[in-house]
Protein backbone atom coordinates (compact mmCIF):
# COMPACT_ATOMS: atom_id res chain seq x y z
CA UNK A 1 0.00 0.00 0.00
CA UNK A 2 1.42 3.37 -1.05
CA UNK A 3 0.65 6.51 0.94
CA UNK A 4 1.74 10.12 0.73
CA UNK A 5 3.00 11.77 3.90
CA UNK A 6 2.01 15.35 4.87
CA UNK A 7 5.46 16.37 3.58
CA UNK A 8 4.63 14.94 0.15
CA UNK A 9 6.86 11.88 0.39
CA UNK A 10 5.66 8.55 -1.00
CA UNK A 11 5.94 5.67 1.46
CA UNK A 12 5.34 2.00 0.82
CA UNK A 13 3.48 0.48 3.79
CA UNK A 14 2.79 -3.16 4.55
CA UNK A 15 -0.59 -4.05 6.00
CA UNK A 16 -0.65 -6.94 8.46
CA UNK A 17 -3.22 -8.68 10.63
CA UNK A 18 -2.07 -9.37 14.18
CA UNK A 19 -4.70 -11.86 15.33
CA UNK A 20 -7.44 -12.83 15.83
CA UNK A 21 -5.88 -16.31 15.75
CA UNK A 22 -2.56 -15.74 17.42
CA UNK A 23 -1.31 -16.81 20.87
CA UNK A 24 0.03 -13.35 21.68
CA UNK A 25 -3.40 -11.74 21.25
CA UNK A 26 -4.61 -13.69 24.33
CA UNK A 27 -8.06 -14.14 22.87
CA UNK A 28 -10.15 -13.35 19.81
CA UNK A 29 -8.68 -9.89 19.18
CA UNK A 30 -7.60 -8.46 15.85
CA UNK A 31 -5.19 -5.61 15.30
CA UNK A 32 -4.96 -4.47 11.70
CA UNK A 33 -1.74 -2.48 11.30
CA UNK A 34 0.11 -0.60 8.62
CA UNK A 35 3.87 -1.04 8.92
CA UNK A 36 6.82 1.01 7.79
CA UNK A 37 9.49 -1.61 8.33
CA UNK A 38 8.75 -2.84 11.87
CA UNK A 39 7.21 0.45 12.98
CA UNK A 40 3.44 0.63 13.34
CA UNK A 41 2.25 3.70 11.44
CA UNK A 42 -1.47 3.06 11.91
CA UNK A 43 -3.46 0.59 13.98
CA UNK A 44 -7.12 -0.43 13.86
CA UNK A 45 -8.14 -2.82 16.68
CA UNK A 46 -11.27 -4.92 16.29
CA UNK A 47 -13.16 -6.78 19.01
CA UNK A 48 -16.07 -8.47 17.24
CA UNK A 49 -14.97 -12.08 17.08
CA UNK A 50 -16.40 -13.66 20.23
CA UNK A 51 -20.14 -12.86 19.92
CA UNK A 52 -20.92 -13.79 23.51
CA UNK A 53 -24.15 -11.81 23.72
CA UNK A 54 -24.09 -11.58 27.52
CA UNK A 55 -26.32 -8.52 27.86
CA UNK A 56 -29.10 -10.03 25.75
CA UNK A 57 -28.84 -13.55 27.15
CA UNK A 58 -29.36 -12.42 30.74
CA UNK A 59 -32.81 -11.09 29.87
CA UNK A 60 -33.96 -14.70 29.36
CA UNK A 61 -33.17 -16.03 32.85
CA UNK A 62 -33.82 -15.22 36.48
CA UNK A 63 -31.35 -13.18 38.53
CA UNK A 64 -29.82 -16.36 39.96
CA UNK A 65 -29.57 -17.93 36.49
CA UNK A 66 -27.52 -14.94 35.29
CA UNK A 67 -24.56 -15.91 37.49
CA UNK A 68 -22.97 -18.53 35.17
CA UNK A 69 -22.98 -15.92 32.41
CA UNK A 70 -21.05 -13.45 34.57
CA UNK A 71 -18.33 -16.09 35.05
CA UNK A 72 -17.50 -15.77 31.39
CA UNK A 73 -16.89 -12.03 31.30
CA UNK A 74 -13.44 -12.33 32.84
CA UNK A 75 -12.86 -16.06 33.15
CA UNK A 76 -9.44 -15.48 34.76
CA UNK A 77 -11.15 -14.27 37.96
CA UNK A 78 -14.71 -15.55 37.63
CA UNK A 79 -15.70 -15.25 41.30
CA UNK A 80 -15.04 -11.50 41.21
CA UNK A 81 -17.66 -11.26 38.45
CA UNK A 82 -20.13 -13.27 40.56
CA UNK A 83 -19.52 -10.96 43.51
CA UNK A 84 -19.96 -7.87 41.34
CA UNK A 85 -23.33 -8.93 39.95
CA UNK A 86 -24.66 -10.11 43.32
CA UNK A 87 -23.50 -6.88 44.95
CA UNK A 88 -25.41 -4.87 42.33
CA UNK A 89 -28.52 -7.04 42.66
CA UNK A 90 -28.47 -6.86 46.47
CA UNK A 91 -28.51 -3.05 46.37
CA UNK A 92 -31.90 -3.37 44.65
CA UNK A 93 -33.29 -5.13 47.73
CA UNK A 94 -31.42 -3.05 50.28
CA UNK A 95 -30.37 -6.15 52.23
CA UNK A 96 -27.14 -6.90 54.04
CA UNK A 97 -25.74 -10.39 53.76
CA UNK A 98 -24.43 -12.22 56.86
CA UNK A 99 -20.97 -11.41 58.20
CA UNK A 100 -19.52 -14.81 57.34
CA UNK A 101 -20.73 -14.55 53.74
CA UNK A 102 -19.25 -11.05 53.43
CA UNK A 103 -15.89 -12.14 54.81
CA UNK A 104 -15.80 -15.19 52.54
CA UNK A 105 -16.59 -13.00 49.55
CA UNK A 106 -13.65 -10.75 50.41
CA UNK A 107 -11.38 -13.76 50.85
CA UNK A 108 -12.45 -15.46 47.62
CA UNK A 109 -12.43 -12.19 45.72
CA UNK A 110 -8.85 -11.41 46.70
CA UNK A 111 -7.71 -14.94 45.85
CA UNK A 112 -9.38 -14.45 42.47
CA UNK A 113 -7.51 -11.16 42.04
CA UNK A 114 -4.26 -13.00 42.75
CA UNK A 115 -4.85 -15.70 40.12
CA UNK A 116 -5.94 -13.03 37.61
CA UNK A 117 -2.67 -11.15 38.11
CA UNK A 118 -0.68 -14.40 38.01
CA UNK A 119 -2.11 -15.11 34.55
CA UNK A 120 -1.51 -11.56 33.33
CA UNK A 121 2.09 -11.20 34.46
CA UNK A 122 3.04 -14.81 33.71
CA UNK A 123 1.67 -14.68 30.17
CA UNK A 124 3.16 -11.22 29.58
CA UNK A 125 6.62 -12.48 30.50
CA UNK A 126 6.21 -15.41 28.11
CA UNK A 127 5.36 -12.94 25.35
CA UNK A 128 8.64 -11.18 26.14
CA UNK A 129 10.55 -14.48 25.92
CA UNK A 130 10.87 -15.19 29.67
CA UNK A 131 9.32 -18.66 29.97
CA UNK A 132 10.69 -19.66 33.40
CA UNK A 133 8.48 -17.14 35.21
CA UNK A 134 5.38 -18.74 33.75
CA UNK A 135 5.97 -21.94 35.73
CA UNK A 136 6.75 -20.04 38.92
CA UNK A 137 3.32 -18.42 38.64
CA UNK A 138 1.15 -21.19 37.21
CA UNK A 139 2.07 -23.80 39.82
CA UNK A 140 0.65 -21.77 42.77
CA UNK A 141 -2.27 -20.80 40.56
CA UNK A 142 -2.98 -24.49 40.16
CA UNK A 143 -2.92 -24.87 43.96
CA UNK A 144 -5.64 -22.22 44.24
CA UNK A 145 -7.69 -23.95 41.54
CA UNK A 146 -7.59 -27.15 43.59
CA UNK A 147 -9.24 -25.18 46.40
CA UNK A 148 -11.81 -23.87 43.91
CA UNK A 149 -12.58 -27.46 42.83
CA UNK A 150 -13.31 -28.57 46.38
CA UNK A 151 -15.29 -25.44 47.15
CA UNK A 152 -17.53 -25.12 44.10
CA UNK A 153 -17.02 -28.26 42.01
CA UNK A 154 -15.54 -26.20 39.16
CA UNK A 155 -12.12 -24.81 38.36
CA UNK A 156 -12.45 -21.89 35.96
CA UNK A 157 -16.08 -20.74 35.99
CA UNK A 158 -17.41 -21.24 39.50
CA UNK A 159 -20.82 -19.50 39.86
CA UNK A 160 -20.24 -19.68 43.61
CA UNK A 161 -22.12 -16.65 44.93
CA UNK A 162 -25.87 -16.17 45.11
CA UNK A 163 -27.99 -13.05 45.41
CA UNK A 164 -28.19 -12.87 49.18
CA UNK A 165 -25.09 -14.92 50.01
CA UNK A 166 -23.18 -17.94 48.71
CA UNK A 167 -23.89 -21.25 47.02
CA UNK A 168 -22.81 -23.08 50.18
CA UNK A 169 -20.42 -22.88 53.11
CA UNK A 170 -16.78 -23.95 52.96
CA UNK A 171 -15.57 -27.52 53.37
CA UNK A 172 -13.60 -28.87 56.38
CA UNK A 173 -9.97 -27.83 56.13
CA UNK A 174 -10.66 -24.91 53.77
CA UNK A 175 -9.04 -22.29 55.99
CA UNK A 176 -5.90 -24.35 56.55
CA UNK A 177 -5.50 -24.96 52.81
CA UNK A 178 -5.85 -21.24 52.04
CA UNK A 179 -3.30 -20.34 54.73
CA UNK A 180 -0.92 -22.92 53.25
CA UNK A 181 -1.18 -21.60 49.69
CA UNK A 182 -0.57 -17.92 50.54
CA UNK A 183 3.19 -18.27 51.32
CA UNK A 184 3.57 -20.38 48.16
CA UNK A 185 2.28 -17.44 46.10
CA UNK A 186 4.49 -15.01 48.03
CA UNK A 187 7.53 -17.16 47.34
CA UNK A 188 6.69 -17.32 43.62
CA UNK A 189 6.35 -13.52 43.47
CA UNK A 190 9.72 -13.15 45.17
CA UNK A 191 11.40 -15.56 42.73
CA UNK A 192 9.95 -13.80 39.68
CA UNK A 193 10.93 -10.37 41.01
CA UNK A 194 14.50 -11.60 41.40
CA UNK A 195 14.46 -12.79 37.80
CA UNK A 196 13.02 -9.70 36.12
CA UNK A 197 13.06 -6.64 38.37
CA UNK A 198 16.63 -5.69 37.39
CA UNK A 199 16.89 -7.74 34.21
CA UNK A 200 18.30 -5.58 31.43
CA UNK A 201 16.29 -7.28 28.67
CA UNK A 202 13.03 -7.00 30.60
CA UNK A 203 13.67 -3.34 31.42
CA UNK A 204 14.50 -2.50 27.81
CA UNK A 205 11.35 -4.24 26.58
CA UNK A 206 8.99 -2.57 29.07
CA UNK A 207 10.27 0.80 30.32
CA UNK A 208 8.96 3.68 28.25
CA UNK A 209 7.05 1.23 26.03
CA UNK A 210 3.41 2.03 25.19
CA UNK A 211 3.18 4.70 27.88
CA UNK A 212 -0.01 6.64 28.42
CA UNK A 213 -0.53 9.74 30.53
CA UNK A 214 -2.91 9.92 33.45
CA UNK A 215 -4.98 12.52 31.57
CA UNK A 216 -5.41 10.31 28.50
CA UNK A 217 -6.16 7.24 30.64
CA UNK A 218 -8.89 9.12 32.48
CA UNK A 219 -10.26 10.46 29.19
CA UNK A 220 -10.60 6.88 27.93
CA UNK A 221 -12.34 5.83 31.15
CA UNK A 222 -9.56 3.62 32.47
CA UNK A 223 -9.79 2.06 35.92
CA UNK A 224 -7.94 -0.54 37.96
CA UNK A 225 -4.23 -1.47 37.82
CA UNK A 226 -3.71 0.14 34.40
CA UNK A 227 -5.02 3.48 35.64
CA UNK A 228 -3.07 3.24 38.88
CA UNK A 229 0.07 2.59 36.81
CA UNK A 230 -0.27 6.14 35.43
CA UNK A 231 -0.10 7.60 38.94
CA UNK A 232 -3.84 7.92 39.68
CA UNK A 233 -4.66 6.60 43.15
CA UNK A 234 -8.13 5.22 42.44
CA UNK A 235 -9.47 1.97 43.90
CA UNK A 236 -13.15 1.34 44.60
CA UNK A 237 -12.25 -0.78 47.61
CA UNK A 238 -10.94 2.39 49.28
CA UNK A 239 -12.76 5.21 47.50
CA UNK A 240 -16.25 3.66 47.52
CA UNK A 241 -15.91 0.85 50.09
CA UNK A 242 -18.19 -2.16 49.96
CA UNK A 243 -18.24 -5.50 51.81
CA UNK A 244 -16.36 -3.90 54.70
CA UNK A 245 -13.18 -3.17 52.74
CA UNK A 246 -12.76 0.02 54.75
CA UNK A 247 -12.06 -2.17 57.81
CA UNK A 248 -9.11 -3.95 56.16
CA UNK A 249 -5.55 -2.67 56.28
CA UNK A 250 -4.04 -2.54 52.79
CA UNK A 251 -2.40 -0.05 50.45
CA UNK A 252 -3.17 0.81 46.84
CA UNK A 253 -0.18 0.27 44.57
CA UNK A 254 0.45 3.26 42.30
CA UNK A 255 2.94 3.69 39.46
CA UNK A 256 4.22 6.88 37.87
CA UNK A 257 4.89 6.57 34.13
CA UNK A 258 1.96 4.52 32.82
CA UNK A 259 4.22 2.32 30.70
CA UNK A 260 4.32 -1.46 30.26
CA UNK A 261 6.76 -1.83 33.15
CA UNK A 262 4.53 0.02 35.61
CA UNK A 263 1.41 -1.89 34.54
CA UNK A 264 3.09 -5.22 35.23
CA UNK A 265 4.79 -4.13 38.46
CA UNK A 266 1.59 -2.67 39.88
CA UNK A 267 -0.01 -6.08 39.51
CA UNK A 268 3.00 -7.81 41.06
CA UNK A 269 2.80 -5.77 44.24
CA UNK A 270 -1.01 -5.76 44.29
CA UNK A 271 -0.84 -9.52 44.73
CA UNK A 272 1.08 -9.03 47.97
CA UNK A 273 -1.59 -6.61 49.22
CA UNK A 274 -4.32 -9.12 48.29
CA UNK A 275 -2.51 -11.82 50.25
CA UNK A 276 -2.45 -9.50 53.25
CA UNK A 277 -6.22 -8.97 52.93
CA UNK A 278 -6.73 -12.74 52.70
CA UNK A 279 -4.89 -13.28 55.99
CA UNK A 280 -6.96 -10.59 57.68
CA UNK A 281 -10.17 -12.18 56.35
CA UNK A 282 -9.12 -15.59 57.62
CA UNK A 283 -8.43 -14.13 61.08
CA UNK A 284 -11.92 -12.61 61.31
CA UNK A 285 -13.80 -15.59 59.81
CA UNK A 286 -16.39 -16.82 62.32
CA UNK A 287 -19.06 -19.56 62.17
CA UNK A 288 -22.47 -18.41 60.99
CA UNK A 289 -24.94 -18.47 58.10
CA UNK A 290 -23.76 -17.78 54.56
CA UNK A 291 -27.15 -16.66 53.21
CA UNK A 292 -29.54 -13.96 54.31
CA UNK A 293 -32.67 -14.96 56.19
CA UNK A 294 -34.74 -12.63 53.98
CA UNK A 295 -37.42 -14.87 52.45
CA UNK A 296 -37.41 -12.73 49.27
CA UNK A 297 -33.92 -13.98 48.44
CA UNK A 298 -33.07 -17.25 50.16
CA UNK A 299 -34.59 -20.68 49.90
CA UNK A 300 -36.11 -22.01 53.12
CA UNK A 301 -34.43 -24.95 54.82
CA UNK A 302 -35.52 -28.44 53.87
CA UNK A 303 -37.14 -29.00 57.26
CA UNK A 304 -39.42 -26.01 56.66
CA UNK A 305 -40.07 -26.77 52.99
CA UNK A 306 -41.18 -30.31 53.86
CA UNK A 307 -43.47 -29.36 56.76
CA UNK A 308 -44.67 -25.79 56.12
CA UNK A 309 -46.92 -25.03 53.15
CA UNK A 310 -45.93 -21.35 53.00
CA UNK A 311 -42.25 -22.31 52.98
CA UNK A 312 -42.88 -24.84 50.22
CA UNK A 313 -44.67 -22.22 48.12
CA UNK A 314 -41.83 -19.76 48.71
CA UNK A 315 -39.30 -22.40 47.64
CA UNK A 316 -41.28 -23.11 44.46
CA UNK A 317 -41.66 -19.46 43.51
CA UNK A 318 -37.99 -18.61 44.16
CA UNK A 319 -36.83 -21.49 41.96
CA UNK A 320 -39.29 -21.05 39.10
CA UNK A 321 -39.90 -17.31 39.13
CA UNK A 322 -36.71 -16.05 40.76
CA UNK A 323 -36.13 -13.20 43.17
CA UNK A 324 -38.27 -10.13 42.47
CA UNK A 325 -36.54 -6.82 43.07
CA UNK A 326 -38.49 -3.55 43.08
CA UNK A 327 -38.93 -1.85 39.74
CA UNK A 328 -36.30 0.77 38.90
CA UNK A 329 -32.74 1.33 37.71
CA UNK A 330 -29.79 0.32 39.86
CA UNK A 331 -26.03 0.52 39.40
CA UNK A 332 -23.46 -1.35 41.46
CA UNK A 333 -19.72 -1.48 40.91
CA UNK A 334 -16.85 -3.44 42.41
CA UNK A 335 -13.08 -3.46 41.95
CA UNK A 336 -12.49 -6.47 39.70
CA UNK A 337 -9.12 -7.79 38.58
CA UNK A 338 -8.76 -5.25 35.77
CA UNK A 339 -10.70 -2.35 37.31
CA UNK A 340 -14.25 -1.16 37.81
CA UNK A 341 -16.81 -3.81 36.94
CA UNK A 342 -20.24 -2.22 36.98
CA UNK A 343 -23.74 -3.56 36.35
CA UNK A 344 -26.62 -1.24 35.47
CA UNK A 345 -29.74 -3.32 36.10
CA UNK A 346 -33.17 -2.20 34.98
CA UNK A 347 -35.91 -4.05 36.86
CA UNK A 348 -39.57 -4.17 35.91
CA UNK A 349 -40.48 -5.92 39.16
CA UNK A 350 -40.49 -9.43 37.69
CA UNK A 351 -38.08 -12.28 38.37
CA UNK A 352 -36.10 -11.58 35.19
CA UNK A 353 -33.93 -8.52 34.50
CA UNK A 354 -35.58 -6.20 31.98
CA UNK A 355 -32.15 -4.90 30.93
CA UNK A 356 -28.57 -5.36 32.12
CA UNK A 357 -25.78 -3.12 30.91
CA UNK A 358 -22.24 -4.12 31.84
CA UNK A 359 -19.43 -1.63 32.42
CA UNK A 360 -16.36 -3.89 31.99
CA UNK A 361 -12.83 -2.54 32.61
CA UNK A 362 -11.24 -4.17 29.55
CA UNK A 363 -13.50 -2.38 27.06
CA UNK A 364 -12.24 1.11 27.89
CA UNK A 365 -8.63 -0.02 28.11
CA UNK A 366 -8.64 -1.71 24.72
CA UNK A 367 -10.18 1.45 23.25
CA UNK A 368 -6.85 3.21 23.83
CA UNK A 369 -4.72 0.42 22.39
CA UNK A 370 -4.34 1.92 18.90
CA UNK A 371 -3.07 5.20 20.32
CA UNK A 372 -0.53 3.42 22.53
CA UNK A 373 1.03 1.25 19.81
CA UNK A 374 1.18 3.68 16.90
CA UNK A 375 4.76 4.83 16.47
CA UNK A 376 6.12 1.76 18.24
CA UNK A 377 7.41 -1.58 17.01
CA UNK A 378 5.37 -4.71 16.32
CA UNK A 379 7.11 -6.44 19.24
CA UNK A 380 6.17 -3.54 21.51
CA UNK A 381 2.50 -3.91 20.58
CA UNK A 382 2.59 -7.47 21.91
CA UNK A 383 4.16 -6.32 25.19
CA UNK A 384 1.57 -3.54 25.49
CA UNK A 385 -1.39 -5.88 24.95
CA UNK A 386 -0.05 -8.30 27.56
CA UNK A 387 0.29 -5.56 30.16
CA UNK A 388 -3.29 -4.37 29.55
CA UNK A 389 -4.55 -7.92 30.25
CA UNK A 390 -7.46 -7.68 27.83
CA UNK A 391 -9.98 -10.49 28.31
CA UNK A 392 -12.15 -10.83 25.24
CA UNK A 393 -15.22 -11.92 27.20
CA UNK A 394 -15.59 -8.34 28.45
CA UNK A 395 -15.46 -6.84 24.96
CA UNK A 396 -17.91 -8.46 22.56
CA UNK A 397 -20.67 -8.98 25.09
Amino acid sequence: MKVITPEGDKVELLTVNIGPSHPATHGALRNFVALDGETIVASVPEIGYLHRGFEKMVERGTYQQVLPYTDRLNYCSAILNNIGFCHAAETMFGVEIPERATTLRVLLGELSRVIDHLVCVGAALVDLGALTNYWYFFNPREDIYKIWEKLSGARLTNAFTRVGGLYRDTYPGFEDEVRAVLPVVENAIGEVLKLVEHNRIFLDRTRGVAAISAERAIAYGWTGPCLRATGVDRDLRKDEPYMGYDTYDFQTVVGSTGDTYDRLMVRMFEMLESISICRQALDRLRPGPVNTSDARLSLPGQDKAYHDMEALINHFKLVYEGVRPPAGEYYGATEAGNGELGFLIVSDGTGRPYRVKVRPPCFTQFSAYHEMVEGGLVADSVACLSSLNIVAGELDR
